[in-house]
C-alpha cells in the first residue's frame, strides 16, 4: 500500500510539474501576515497553527507581524500581494468587517480578498487591574458616575473588537470612558497590568493567563452563556448589560484571484489542523472555539459581519475620517 502511495505521489508530482505553475503549490515557504503586534489572539492563534500547517503543506509557514493602523497595514499588504498562495493573512473582525464601516476610505475592499476558513472564534472579557477597587460592572458604573473624567479604556487598536466592544459597553452600561488605542492586545494588556487605564474589553485569549494568575480581574464575558473556563464570571446580561453579545473571530484569508485549487488545499490543511484534538483543546483552554468552515461559508459569514458592524458603528456615530 505504501509503495502504491509513493508511486501515486510521484506521479502526481510529475503531473503537477507539467501543469500550470501553481499546480505544484507550495514549492517554497508561505508568509502568514498578522495585522497586529505579538501577544494578541491574532498572533497567538497564527503561531499555534503555523508549524502544523507547514507540516501538512510540506513547506514552512513564516509568521510576520505587520501591526498598526487598526489592521489596515497588514490587510493592505495582503491586498497588494501576488495571488499565488504564498502570502496569506490572519484576518479578523477588525480589518475585515468593522473597518469598512469605521473608516470613510480604506486602501482595500472586500473584493480584494479570498476567505479560506475560520480559525478561531472567541468571546471578549471585561477586565480591570487586580489593584482596582472595581469588583463588578455595577462598581464600574458607580465609579463612572462619580468621576467620568477619570475613567478610560484601552484596546488593541481603533476598529478592533475590543475598541468597538468598549464603545458598545459605554452605550449599553451608561459608562463614560476615554479610548486609548494600542498597536495590539499585547501592548494593551501590558498597559493595563501597569494601571495605565481603567478597564478593557479584551479578546479572551490575551487576558486569560493574567486572569488565571490573578493579575487581572474579570468582571463579565460577552458570550451568551458563562464559560466553563471562567465559571464564576457572569455574562454581560447577568451583570445587567443587555444586548452586549460580541464574538471576535480570526481566520485565514488569501488575496482575490488565488487559484481555486490552492485555496482548496489551504482550506483542507487548515481545517484538519484547527480541528485536531491538540489545537482544538488549546483553543478551548484559551476560551475559544476552533473553526474550519468552507471558503464559501467563511465568505458568507464575513459578509454578514460587515453588515452587522455597520449597523452598530452607524448607530453609535463612530465613523471617522482616516
Amino acid at each position: 500500500m505504501l509503495h502504491s502511495h509513493r508511486w501515486l505521489a510521484a506521479g502526481a508530482m510529475a503531473f503537477a510539474l507539467a501543469g500550470p505553475a501553481h499546480a505544484a503549490w507550495p514549492e517554497r515557504p508561505i508568509t502568514l501576515i498578522i495585522p497586529a503586534a505579538p501577544g494578541g489572539t491574532t498572533d497567538i492563534a497564527a503561531r499555534l497553527i503555523a508549524d502544523k500547517l507547514g507540516a501538512k503543506l510540506g513547506q514552512q509557514v513564516i509568521v510576520e507581524n505587520r501591526a498598526g493602523a487598526a489592521g489596515i497595514i497588514g490587510a493592505q499588504t495582503l491586498a497588494r500581494a501576488k495571488p499565488d498562495g504564498y502570502t496569506l493573512l490572519m484576518g479578523n473582525i477588525g480589518p475585515n468587517a468593522i473597518n469598512y464601516a469605521l473608516y470613510k476610505t480604506l486602501p482595500y475592499k472586500p473584493a480584494d480578498f479570498a476567505p479560506v476558513t475560520l480559525v478561531i472564534s472567541v468571546p471578549n472579557v471585561l477586565v480591570v487591574n487586580e489593584a482596582s477597587p472595581v469588583r463588578s460592572v455595577a462598581d464600574l458604573q458607580a465609579q463612572s458616575r462619580r468621576d467620568p473624567s477619570k475613567v478610560s479604556f484601552g484596546s488593541s487598536g481603533a476598529g478592533q473588537s475590543p475598541h468597538l466592544s468598549g464603545e458598545l459597553f459605554k452605550q449599553r452600561a451608561g459608562v463614560a470612558g476615554t479610548h486609548i488605542p494600542y498597536k495590539g492586545a499585547g501592548p494593551a494588556v501590558a498597559a493595563l497590568l501597569g494601571q495605565q487605564f481603567t478597564f478593557m474589553i479584551d479578546n479572551l485569549p490575551s487576558s486569560m493567563p493574567y486572569i488565571q494568575s490573578g493579575k487581572l480581574r474579570a468582571l463579565a464575558v460577552t458570550s451568551e452563556r458563562r464559560l466553563a473556563e471562567l465559571p464564576d464570571v457572569p455574562t454581560m446580561a447577568e451583570a445587567g448589560v443587555k444586548d452586549m453579545v460580541v464574538t471576535a473571530w480570526f481566520g485565514l484569508i488569501a488575496p482575490a484571484g488565488t487559484p481555486e485549487d490552492v485555496v482548496g488545499k489551504l482550506y483542507a490543511a487548515t481545517r484538519d489542523v484547527v480541528q485536531s484534538p491538540d489545537i482544538s483543546d488549546r483553543f478551548k483552554a484559551m476560551g475559544g472555539r476552533a473553526g474550519g468552515n468552507t471558503p464559501a461559508e467563511f465568505t458568507a459569514f464575513i459578509n454578514q459581519e460587515r453588515t452587522r458592524w455597520k449597523q452598530i458603528v452607524d448607530a453609535a456615530g463612530l465613523a471617522q475620517e482616516q
